[in-house]
């Protein structure tokens, strides 16, 4: 994870410090940068460039996505992945998802603390990757409440379930009925 993590930071540092690529899109005039925040190379240049952002994603570890748009996100009522909680947890359940939570706030920090020093450095001003994505215009959410547990969203999210699904339309059997749809992910 380690030699991922650096080679994915040294392509961002590479990208930034090319002064012939980012002249070339300073003169561009581009009206937004489509991007994945989980790396968030995208979103310093869409900072140095003074353009909008609109992050495709599916979700960002340690719950940045939560912090970065302002959703409620207390312990006591939105479960956290892969707890297998609901909204309705007794005080034990509760604790659990503290206990769960607590890694997010050490790991995330040590994750994106590299990001957080390129970003200073080229933008030549303090920022954390949080500030980065509070930043973020749209955010193109990949969920689908059917697989994912329903929670507050702030306007600037928009839903896009089912976008790497094919439609498909379910077989009848038996008595005629109305025609179902669902997707198929592959």
């Amino acid at each position: 994870m380690k030699r991922v993590s650096d080679l994915v930071i040294s392509s961002c540092a590479h990208l930034l410090y090319n002064k012939e690529l980012v002249r070339y899109l300073e003169e561009g005039r581009f009206d937004a940068v489509l991007t994945d925040p989980v790396l968030p190379c995208g979103q310093i240049l869409a900072e140095h460039l003074s353009i909008p952002s609109v992050f495709f994603l599916r979700g960002i570890p340690c719950g940045l996505d939560f912090e970065a748009t302002q959703c409620p996100n207390p312990l006591s009522y939105v479960p956290r992945g892969f707890t297998d909680l609901t909204d309705h947890m007794n005080f034990f359940q509760r604790v659990k998802n503290l206990i769960v939570d607590i890694p997010n706030y050490f790991l995330c920090d040590f994750a994106f603390q590299p990001y957080a020093k390129l970003a200073s450095e080229f933008l030549q001003r303090d920022v954390t990757v949080r500030d980065l994505l509070r930043q973020g215009s749209i955010w193109l959410m990949r969920l689908d409440f059917v697989l994912d547990y329903p929670r507050p969203l702030m306007p600037n999210i928009i839903l896009i379930g089912g976008v790497n699904c094919a439609h498909k339309k379910l077989p009848q059997v038996g008595a005629p009925v109305l025609p179902y749809h669902f997707f198929l992910c592959q």
